[in-house]
This record gives structure tokens, sequence and C-alpha cells, in this order.
């Protein structure tokens, strides 16, 4: 009876730790919303290279949303049982979480990169090469070789350099962000948002860290943005209100579509210092009428998939584009049923593909433990 009971106690601890928490809806409606803007303003930039052209020229910091976010969802998910849980099981959840979608999005990337109708740069890589290239992009070790691909640090799947500073994220946190109090967390915070108003002034704006040139300002973004995230969530700085969805979605789209102008390093600068960390707040205290309970879960359900397999459309779009150069109604057109028919693939691959991978995974840890 003995060995009976410590089994049953072990199956309940093993049974919590793996529990999925209840999510924040408004949060989930808003990371979809957040992922919307990066698809067309990755189609947008190839059209407007000069930003304070593009109505949604500020799209690029949509990934700074999605870093507070993060700081506030894995503190929320994990910091009342990691201890309990360990490091390789927090590793193995994050990667259940994140990995399939990183291993299809290379694939895809590498597809598209292989059969674009509208180049011929494939012809220039050997076969080596590619597989060197592919790798690394599964392995999310940067690797920026592709000239033509303007050095991304990931040429099959450029999204995926924001993953690669949300995988030091969580290896952070793991070790040493989830062990510190609020006090010295708030001191890494202020040291990383003076790193990021230097990162602003220097480059006039916030977009680096996807390629080899700025590598490192993707360490900024994501340092303060994800323990501005984590403090939120500490602090319990959770405002209540009845803004709903609509309106949040309307607050966070304006940081998008905001305009240029002379002190534009300052404006972005304040939008991810304070702008982004009050919309969490207010989006994690708002209220959510039933009628949008479903949108919003399903916006939050469809960003993941649609962030890591859109862009092997905009490499494809690009080079038409370059080649094509399509008058103004046809680029309308092919933006906005481009938009929808990417939103239809993320959501055949949440439903065919990462759903299913995920579910597996989690049954088998569960078994094993």
């Amino acid at each position: 009876m003995e060995m009976i009971s410590l089994d049953v106690a072990k199956t309940k601890q093993h049974s919590g730790i793996l529990k999925t928490k209840r999510h924040f809806e408004i949060l989930d409606g808003l990371r979809g919303i957040a992922a919307l803007a990066v698809v067309v303003f990755h189609f947008m930039e190839w059209i407007y290279s000069d930003y304070s052209k593009n109505f949604i020229g500020h799209g690029f910091l949509a990934v700074d949303f999605f870093f507070c976010l993060s700081g506030f969802v894995i503190g929320y998910a994990y910091d009342d049982r990691i201890g309990k849980m360990g490091v390789v099981e927090f590793f193995k959840s994050r990667m259940i979480r994140l990995q399939p979608l990183v291993l299809l999005g290379s694939v895809i990337g590498l597809l598209g990169f292989l059969f674009d109708p509208f180049a011929s740069h494939s012809i220039l890589y050997g076969t080596g090469k590619l597989i060197l290239v592919f790798l690394c992009s599964v392995l999310m070790i940067p690797f920026p070789v592709m000239e033509e691909r303007f050095f991304n640090l990931f040429s099959f799947n450029a999204p995926a350099w924001s993953l690669f500073w949300e995988y030091v994220a969580n290896i952070f946190y793991a070790f040493i962000l989830y062990k510190i109090g609020r006090r010295s967390l708030a001191v890494f915070a202020i040291i990383a948002a003076v790193a990021l108003c230097f990162v602003s002034y220097r480059s006039g704006n916030l977009m680096g860290g996807w390629g080899k040139d700025s590598f490192w300002d993707g360490s900024i973004r994501i340092a303060y943005s994800f323990l501005a995230g984590l403090f939120i969530y500490r602090s319990n700085w959770i405002i209540k209100n009845k803004l709903g969805f609509i309106s949040l979605a309307i607050l966070l789209s304006l940081a998008f579509i905001m305009p240029y102008f002379k002190w534009n390093w300052m404006a972005e600068a304040l939008v991810v210092l304070l702008y982004f960390p009050l919309l969490v707040s207010l989006g994690a205290g708002a209220s959510l009428t039933q009628g949008l309970k479903r949108l919003c879960q399903f916006s939050g359900k469809i960003s993941y998939p649609l962030y890591m397999t859109h862009y092997v459309a905009i490499w494809i779009f690009g080079n038409y584009y370059t080649s094509h150069k399509p008058g103004t109604t046809e680029l309308v057109l092919i933006i906005i049923i481009g938009t929808i028919l990417l939103v239809g693939l993320a959501y055949l691959v949440m439903v065919i593909y990462d759903t299913p991978i995920r579910k597996y995974l989690n049954n088998k840890r569960q078994q094993r433990l």
C-alpha cells in the first residue's frame, strides 16, 4: 500500500508539473493581431524600402510586443513550478512548444528556395552548402551567408531570428531569472532599457537583430521586453478595465502604423519601453465578451504557425515584384489575397501538423513521467 501511495503521489506531482494553466484570451488575441501586422509589413517592405512611406512602417515592432508578452507568459506559466519540474523538463516543454514549427518552417523555406519560379539563385549553391544552411536553420544556429537574402541569420526562414533570441531568453530564465527577486529583476530591466535607448539612437530605429550586421541588437530587444513582461507578472501589474479586445487591438495597431518623424528613434523606444508593457497589463486585466472569446482563441492559436510559415511566400513575392514590377491594383490584390491564404495555410499547419505533433510528444512525455 505504501508503494501504491507513493506512485499516486508522484503521478499527481508530475500531472501538476505538466498541467497547462488557463490562457489570457485577450493577450492571445493581441498576439494574433501582431502576427498579422508582421505579415503585412513583410509584404510592404518590398514595395517601400523607405519605411517612412510605408503605412505599416513600424510593423517590425510587433516582435518587441511578442518578447514582452513572452516574458509575462513564461513567468505566469512556470514561476511557481519550474523549481519542481527542473530545468530539463522546462526545456522539454519549450522545445515541444517551439521546435516543431522551427523544423517545418525550415523545410518550407528550403522548398521555396529551390522551387521559387521567379528566382534562379538556387543554382548558385551546391548541395553541401544548402544542407549546411538547412541544418543550421533546424538547430537554431545563426548562419548569415546568403547575400541575396540580405544576410539573414536564418536564410530559409527569416523570422526564426526572434525564435533564436526566445531560446536564449528561456535559457537565462531557467538558470537565473526565475531565482531572482523583483528588485534584481528591476535593476536588470533598467540596464536593458538604457541599452535599448542607445541602440535606437545609434541606428535611428529598433529594427535590428535579424541580420549579420545587427545581430547583437536582437539581444537588447529581447533583454528589455522579456524582463519587462516578467516584471509585470511578478509585480501583479494587471490593470482591471473594460476596454475589451477590439479597443486593445486598435491601440496595439496604432503602434505599427504611427508615422515617422524627426525623433523616430525616441518614439520607437518609448513604444517598447512603456506602451507595450502597458498594453500587456491592460490585456491581462481586460474583460472579454463571450462573442469574441472564440476569435481571440483562434487568433492566439494561429499566431505562431502564421509567423513561422509565412516568409516563404514573402521571398517569392519579393522576387516577383522585383522582376515584374506589378501595378498598384495588382499589388493590393496580391497582399490581401496572399495574407488570407497565409492565414489559411497557418490554420492547416496548426490542425494537421503542429497540434498533433505536440500532443503526441506531450503524451509520450507523460507516459515516461
